[in-house]
């Protein structure tokens, strides 16, 4: 068996795998980048991410085509060409991976398709694609295995039960859909497949959708996708699933103990995901798994082993794409020997549904768990002049600030391009502004940004479109 020698080994291609690799081989690494797929791009880029914002545009075309009669513009009812949209799709993402497969070779990034598991502490085992094997020795290594979904437990396995990757590649439009688990990633995937043409029914567990996220964003999103769900079912389980040939019969049960039953075409499960930190020979390591298999880490990424480190969705909440691409950094960083450690302040979450939902920092969710005093700047879109030329103005923008320093500690925002504006909040909160800043930073008319500089405005008591006198 062939050995390779590598400064630094990096297992999985994700957004985090292949940000940390390039960025080792920029510093003058010896890196070598390990993936089962044929070109980096990890699940974000194959199966996540990057398809389902390709089909969430889609959506949004075909929503907007129906708005439009609102303000004296008709179209006739889209005609979908479902293998045309899933090509398209699929271009997209082999363009993007194919790039990124490219980068690394200009790079000098050794790029391997195979699966590794741990050998000890500075050996691993890649067992390649065409069946052979060879032993890599390492001086570092960072994991960014990523996760996986969660299934139903208990459930047979059948082509009518989808999940967040199956739900992705497009097969078909069922007429009737049941989305079971009301999070982000059920959401948007019901909405894409309510726009294209689905009957969709969403279950939900808790009380709310987006359980975590701050009640009165919810509430704007909710009430848009009451018009395009068939229905909504919170607070109900799912207490037996029964796929057949043709459809699936699913039992639920509400908080009464009471249970009904519907039949759907197809389900898709999207009730979380949990991280791929099994299988890795980390038992031939000194690092350590938690019960809920996250791997161990300190704040520059490190695992309990002084040469493995760990970055994304292994490496504990938020399993955010963008979250694991600074991780990456910081343990290469580290790896570097650059005083360096992970503590953002402000990690910017995005639902990207129609509205869009978005925040970052302190959340006043959070605020009350903490039993934190906070003020609260907020700006209706409704008097937001670019949100009534777009027909749209169901949107909040609202700033979390310190009441005494008058800091801004978070901000989240609802409405369309809701993602595009909260990184003007991640930049406040980890620049320490305080609310004057935010306000006396001149925003472009007519845009939504405005209503940022509007809520801090509020804040003061004198937002020009609004009349909200500061109380004394």
């Amino acid at each position: 068996m062939s050995e390779l020698k590598t400064q630094l080994l990096v297992i999985g291609a994700g957004p985090g795998g292949y940000a940390a690799a390039f960025y080792a081989a920029d510093l003058g690494m010896q890196v070598t980048l390990v993936d089962t797929e044929l070109n980096p791009g990890g699940v974000c880029l194959y199966r996540g991410c990057i398809p389902s914002k390709a089909l969430l545009h889609a959506a949004k075309i075909v929503s907007e085509s129906r708005d439009a009669k609102n303000f004296g513009i008709t179209f006739n009812e889209p005609r979908i060409d479902v293998d045309k949209l899933r090509a398209w799709k699929n271009d997209v993402v082999s363009k993007m991976t194919g790039n990124l497969g490219l980068l690394a070779k200009s790079r000098k990034v050794a790029f391997i398709q195979g699966k590794a598991t741990f050998i000890d502490s500075k050996t691993a085992k890649v067992q390649k694609v065409d069946g052979s094997s060879q032993n890599v020795r390492f001086d570092h290594a960072i994991l960014a295995t990523g996760s996986r979904p969660i299934p139903l437990p208990n459930i047979s396995d059948s082509p009518l039960i989808l999940n967040s990757t199956t739900g992705l590649e497009l097969q078909t439009i069922p007429s009737s859909l049941l989305v079971v688990g009301g999070g982000y990633i059920g959401l948007e995937l019901g909405t894409v497949y309510a726009e294209l043409g689905s009957a969709v029914s969403v279950v939900e567990m808790t009380q709310g959708l987006l359980p975590g996220a701050d009640r009165d964003l919810v509430t704007v999103l909710e009430k848009r996708l009451k018009t395009i769900f068939k229905s909504i079912m919170l607070g109900t389980k799912v207490a037996k699933v029964e796929p057949t040939a043709k459809n699936v019969k699913v039992t639920f049960e509400n908080p009464d103990g009471k249970t009904s039953q519907e039949t759907y075409d197809k389900i898709l499960v999207a009730i979380g995901r949990k991280p791929n930190s099994s299988d890795l020979g980390l038992e031939n390591t000194k690092a350590k798994v938690t019960p809920k298999g996250f791997v161990q880490i300190d704040l520059q990424r490190r695992t309990t082993d002084p040469a493995i480190f760990a970055i994304g969705d292994i490496a504990g909440e938020p399993m955010l794409a963008h979250k694991a691409s600074h991780e990456g950094r910081v343990a290469v960083d580290a790896i570097a020997g650059k005083k360096t450690v992970f503590e953002p302040k402000a990690i910017p979450a995005v639902v990207f549904t129609d509205p869009e939902i978005a925040w970052c920092g302190l959340t006043e969710t959070q605020a009350k768990q903490e039993n934190r005093t906070v003020a609260v700047a907020k700006f209706p879109w409704g008097a937001s002049g670019r949100a009534m030329t777009l027909n749209r103005t169901d949107g909040l923008t609202k700033l979390i600030l310190d009441p005494d320093t008058q800091r801004v500690l978070g901000m989240a925002i609802v409405g369309p391009g809701a993602g595009e504006l909260i990184s003007e909040g991640v930049l406040a909160v980890e620049m320490g502004s305080v609310v004057e800043d935010v306000k006396l930073a001149i925003h472009p008319h007519p845009t939504t940004s405005e209503t940022i500089m509007e809520a801090a405005e509020g804040f003061f008591g004198h937002a020009t479109h609004i009349y909200r006198p500061k109380k004394s």
